[in-house]
């Protein structure tokens, strides 16, 4: 196989497990979306795709606000500098939106002020950049990774209601945590784990993202 051949294969299946990612988070992803073939994918977007071009925006239904949007960028070159990543803040700005991924090639190759940039807009914007090594394949299918599903804030309070006691008293999971950054779990949110028991069917736990 061929460099240009590996580069497309490893877009491509870095472009697929983003619907599968968007779709886990709540967002409308169509189902030829969800069953995208690798020749369908060269049609759309050449065998030398521009990143830009696969830009994509969903929401969480047609009545959704501008809360529950999200944006994925893909950025171009081994190195990405604070420009580019400017660039689709300013875009996030002009559309209102929110929540952005942004996909690089290397997370080594961000300069030194694009961590800087993401943090400055931290409180405005929800943003989780992804290598495109980690999204060769879908973590959250792997057979040892229990089913997450995030909480909405009613679910929370109703389950600390519950137990009675304080969301700082659950079992942390760090919000670099790769099934947190999968799930795009902000801190404070709260995450439900159901694992196979030896003794029940299920075993439920919840976490609480620091």
């Amino acid at each position: 196989m061929s460099a240009a051949d590996e580069a497309i294969r490893r877009l491509f299946k870095a472009y697929k497990t983003i619907f599968k990612m968007l779709s886990d988070r709540g967002y409308s992803v169509e189902d030829s979306e969800m069953k995208l073939t690798m020749q369908q994918f060269v049609e759309k977007f050449g065998e030398k795709p521009k990143k830009d071009g696969l830009f994509m925006r969903k929401n969480k239904g047609e009545n959704s606000s501008d809360k529950d949007h999200i944006c994925v960028f893909f950025l171009e070159g081994q190195k990405v500098g604070v420009a580019q990543v400017r660039t689709c803040i300013e875009r996030l700005k002009s559309e209102k939106v929110f929540s952005a991924i942004l996909v690089v090639e290397r997370a080594k190759g961000l300069s030194p002020g694009v961590n800087l940039a993401i943090k400055e807009v931290s409180t405005r914007f929800h943003i989780d950049v992804f290598e495109e090594a980690e999204l060769l394949s879908n973590i959250s299918e792997h057979a040892l990774v229990p089913p997450h599903t995030v909480l909405t804030n009613q679910e929370k309070k109703e389950l600390l209601d519950k137990y009675r006691v304080k969301e700082a008293q659950l079992p942390r999971i760090l919000v670099t945590d790769p099934q947190a950054k999968y799930h795009g779990l902000k801190r404070g949110q709260v995450v439900k784990i159901v694992r196979d028991s030896q003794t029940a069917d299920t075993y439920v736990t919840y976490r609480y993202c620091v």
